[in-house]
C-alpha cells in the first residue's frame, strides 16, 4: 500500500531557520517540495560532484575487501570535507600510479617475450664492436626470403626461426651499405637479464601498491562511508535553503513538505516544542507526492519489481499486492519442473550466508519463486526432466499428477481469473479517484464476467448446473448489462450511454477473448521446459553409456551444466541480438526524422525566394508528380520564347508544388509514425 502523507507549511524567523532545519533533520520525516531546479545551482552542482567523487571511492573499496578474507575494518573517524576530499585524492593517486604501473608491466612482458626470441646478449659487447670499426645490425624476415647469400655478403648470422620469421644479425664495417630484404625491428634499450630484473622489481612495486590500498580500503571505508552521509546532508541543506521562499525582506522562511501521517503527530510535538509555526495544508492534484510504500513480509519482497517499472501515483493503488502471487504462480508455470526449484532454494539458502543485508531479500524473492516452482513441477510430475509419471514408485498416484489437456485448461482459468482480478481492482481504482457511481458500469462488467463464466465455464468442466441456478447467473449478467449499457457514463443522456455501452461491449468481447487466450503461452514455455530437460537428460545418458556408475553420474552432471550454461550464453547472445536490432531500428527512425526535417526546412528556405532557377522546377516537378509532362513542357515553352515572364511563372507553379508537397511530407510523417 502506498503511505499516506500529510503536506504541511513551515514559517520561521531567518535566525532561527538553521536551527529548525537541523530540528527537521533529526527528525527525519519531511520531505521537502522541491519548487526550484537544482541544475542551475552551481554549489549544489559542485556537491553532487564530490559525492559521486566519494561513492565511487567506497565501491572500490567495499570490492577489495570483499577479495580479502578476515579483513577487520577500521572505525570512522571524524574529518572535515576538505580532509576528506584530500583522502579520497590520496585513494586516486594510487588508483592512477596503479595504471601506470599496469600499463609499464604489460610493455616489460612485450619486451621480454620479444627479447626471449634474440636470447640473452650484451648491449656493452655491441658497442665495443661498434667503437672497433664494426656494426651490429639487427634483421627479421619471413623464413621464405632468407637467402643464404646474405651470410657471405654482409656476414650475416642466423639467431632463431619463431613462428615462420627468420632472426638474424649482420657484423659489417661502419658506413658499409647494406642491400638486404627485411625489416629492421626496434630492440630494447636493454638486455634480457635486465629486462627480468626490471619485471621483479615492478612486481614488487605492483605487490606493494596493492597492499598499501589494502590497507586504505580496510581502514578508510567507514571514514568513507561517514563522509558521503555529511555530503549528502549538507546537499540537502543547500537543497532546502534553495527550495525556502523568503518573505518580508528576507526576514520570514517560507518552507512546504510532505510527513508519513503516521508520523505527522510526533513532527508536531517536537516543532510545537521549540516554538515553530507549521500549518497542515491540502494537496492539491498538481503537487507530486513523494511515494512510500508499505507492505506485509511476502509483498514486500516484490517491490523492487514495481519499482523496476514505475512507482504509482500517489492517486492510484500500490500494484505490489495485487500481482506478487500472480507472479509467484506464473514464474511456477513456466519454469515448471521441481527439481530445479528446490535447486532454487538451496542455492538462495546457501548464498545467503555470504551476501550482505541488501542483497537477501532478493534472495528470499527467488526463493519463493523456486518453491512455485517446486509445487508447479511436483504436480504436473517433472523432477530434473523426468517424468514422474513413468517411474514405477509412482504408479499408484500417476492419475493424480496434472497432465497437459489439464495444464492447458488450468491456465486458460487463472488467465481469465486474472483479468476479472484486474478489472475489479481497477474498478476500484475509479471509484476512490472519481467518486462511486463512476465505478459502478466497471464493476457490471465485473459481475457480467463472472456470471457468464459460471453458466457457460462450468458445464464445459463437467460441473452440472440446475436449471434455476443457471437462470440466476444469466440474470446477474443481464443486470449487469443493462447498468453497464444506460449507466456508463453518469450525468450523460441515455442514448449516449448506450453508444458507448455497445462501444464498450465491442472492446470487451474482442479483448477479453484475445487477453484470456494469451495466457496459453504459460502452458506453451512450462511443456517447453519440461521437454528440454527431458532432451537434456536423454543426452546426458547416451553419452555416458558404458561407463562405470561413479564416472558416470559425474560425467552426466558435467553434460548437464555444459548444456545449461550454453543455453544461458544463448540466451544473452540472443537478448544482445534483439536489443542491437531495436537500436538499429532507433537510429533508422531518427535519421528518417532527421530527413524529413531537413526536407521541411529546405522548402521553408525555397518559400522565401523571389525567383526559382530552371532546375529547381525540373526537380519540384520530377519529385512532387504533382504536374505531369504537359504542364513540365509547358513551363519550359514559356521560359524559352518569354524569358522576361519567367518569375511570374515560377512563382505560380511553386505556390501550388510547395503546398502539394507539404501535404505529402505531413502524409508521409502520420504514415510513419502509425507504423
Amino acid at each position: 500500500m502506498i503511505v499516506k502523507m500529510s503536506k504541511y507549511a513551515f514559517m520561521v524567523y531567518h535566525r532561527e531557520y538553521d536551527a529548525f532545519l537541523t530540528t527537521l533533520r533529526e527528525l527525519g520525516v519531511v520531505h521537502v517540495k522541491e519548487t526550484n531546479s537544482i541544475l542551475d545551482n552551481a554549489e549544489l552542482q559542485a556537491l553532487l560532484t564530490e559525492r559521486k567523487q566519494v561513492s565511487t571511492a567506497i565501491r572500490y573499496c567495499k570490492s577489495l575487501n570483499s577479495q580479502t578474507k578476515g579483513v577487520t575494518l577500521a572505525p570512522a573517524r571524524e574529518l572535515t570535507k576538505a580532509e576528506g576530499l584530500k583522502l579520497v585524492g590520496k585513494l586516486e593517486e594510487m588508483q592512477e600510479k596503479q595504471v601506470l604501473l599496469q600499463a609499464e608491466k604489460a610493455s616489460l612482458e612485450k619486451d621480454i617475450a620479444y627479447m626471449d626470441i634474440w636470447g640473452e646478449f650484451s648491449y656493452a659487447n655491441i658497442r665495443r664492436l661498434k667503437k672497433a670499426g664494426f656494426d651490429v645490425t639487427f634483421f627479421s624476415c619471413p623464413t621464405s626470403k632468407y637467402e643464404p647469400k646474405w651470410g657471405e655478403e654482409y656476414n650475416a648470422f642466423l639467431v632463431n626461426n619463431f613462428q615462420s620469421v627468420t632472426y638474424f644479425v649482420t657484423v659489417t664495417k661502419v658506413g658499409t651499405p647494406i642491400d638486404i630484404d627485411a625489416e629492421r625491428p626496434k630492440m630494447p634499450d636493454r638486455g634480457l637479464a635486465k629486462l627480468h630484473l626490471a619485471m621483479e622489481q615492478l612486481l614488487d612495486n605492483i605487490k606493494a601498491l596493492n597492499n598499501q590500498l589494502k590497507e586504505y580500503a580496510a581502514g578508510q571505508y567507514n571514514t568513507l562511508v561517514e563522509l558521503e552521509k555529511n555530503i549528502q546532508n549538507e546537499f540537502n541543506l543547500s537543497n532546502t535553503l534553495m527550495q525556502t521562499d523568503r518573505e518580508a525582506g528576507d526576514k520570514l522562511m517560507l518552507l512546504e513538505g510532505f510527513v508519513p501521517t503516521e508520523e505527522a503527530l510526533a513532527m508536531e510535538a517536537a516543532l510545537e516544542k521549540d516554538g515553530y509555526y507549521f500549518q497542515e495544508l491540502d494537496i492539491q492534484d498538481g503537487d507530486r507526492v513523494p511515494i512510500k510504500l508499505k507492505n506485509n513480509k511476502f509483498s514486500r519482497l516484490y517491490e523492487p519489481i514495481t519499482k523496476m517499472f514505475s512507482l504509482p501515483n500517489y492517486a492510484e493503488f500500490d500494484p505490489t499486492p495485487f500481482f506478487a502471487p500472480f507472479f509467484m504462480l506464473f514464474f511456477g508455470l513456466c519454469f515448471g519442473d521441481g527439481g530445479y526449484g528446490l535447486l532454487v532454494i538451496i542455492a538462495c539458502a546457501i548464498m545467503k550466508r555470504k551476501v550482505g543485508a541488501d542483497f537477501k531479500p532478493y534472495l528470499s524473492l527467488f526463493q519463493y519463486l523456486g518453491l512455485a516452482a517446486l509445487v508447479v513441477g511436483t504436480c504436473t510430475g517433472s523432477f530434473f526432466g523426468i517424468a514422474l509419471v513413468d517411474v514405477p514408485a509412482f504408479a499408484s498416484v500417476k492419475d493424480y499428477f496434472v497432465n497437459s489437456d489439464n495444464l492447458m485448461t488450468f491456465s486458460i482459468i487463472i488467465g481469465l481469473v486474472q483479468i476479472v482480478f484486474g478489472k475489479a481492482v481497477a474498478a476500484l481504482k475509479i471509484m476512490s479517484q472519481k467518486g462511486t457511481k463512476y465505478g459502478i458500469a466497471p464493476f457490471a462488467w465485473v459481475f457480467i464476467i463472472i456470471a457468464l463464466c459460471c453458466a457457460f465455464g462450468l458445464p464445459m468442466l463437467n460441473v452440472q448446473l440446475s436449471d434455476t441456478v443457471k437462470n440466476v447467473f444469466l440474470g446477474v449478467a443481464a443486470a449487469g448489462l443493462l447498468v453497464a449499457f444506460l449507466y456508463n457514463s453518469p450525468g450523460k443522456n441515455i442514448f449516449l450511454n448506450f453508444g458507448t455501452g455497445l462501444w464498450n461491449t465491442y472492446n470487451m468481447a474482442s479483448g477479453l477473448l484475445g487477453d484470456t487466450l494469451s495466457y496459453i503461452r504459460l502452458f506453451a514455455i512450462g511443456l517447453t521446459g519440461a521437454i528440454l530437460g527431458g532432451v537434456f537428460n536423454s543426452l546426458a545418458v547416451d553419452m555416458t553409456e558404458g561407463l562405470n556408475v561413479v564416472l558416470r553420474v559425474i560425467c552426466m552432471l558435467l553434460i548437464l551444466l555444459v548444456v545449461f550454461l550454453l543455453i544461458v550464453l544463448f540466451i544473452f547472445v540472443l537478448v544482445l541480438f534483439l536489443v542491437l536490432f531495436l537500436l538499429l531500428i532507433f537510429i533508422l527512425i531518427l535519421i528518417l526524422i532527421l530527413i524529413l526535417l531537413i526536407l521541411l526546412v529546405f522548402q521553408h528556405l525555397l518559400s522565401e525566394c523571389q525567383v526559382i532557377p530552371c532546375f529547381m522546377i525540373c526537380r519540384i516537378v520530377a519529385q512532387r508528380h504533382f504536374v505531369g509532362i504537359h504542364s513540365f513542357c509547358i513551363i519550359f515553352t514559356s521560359l524559352k520564347k518569354h524569358p522576361h515572364i519567367m518569375v511570374n511563372v515560377c512563382q505560380f507553379h511553386f505556390i501550388l508544388f510547395y503546398f502539394a508537397g507539404r501535404i505529402i511530407l505531413l502524409h508521409g510523417f502520420l504514415k510513419l509514425l502509425l507504423l
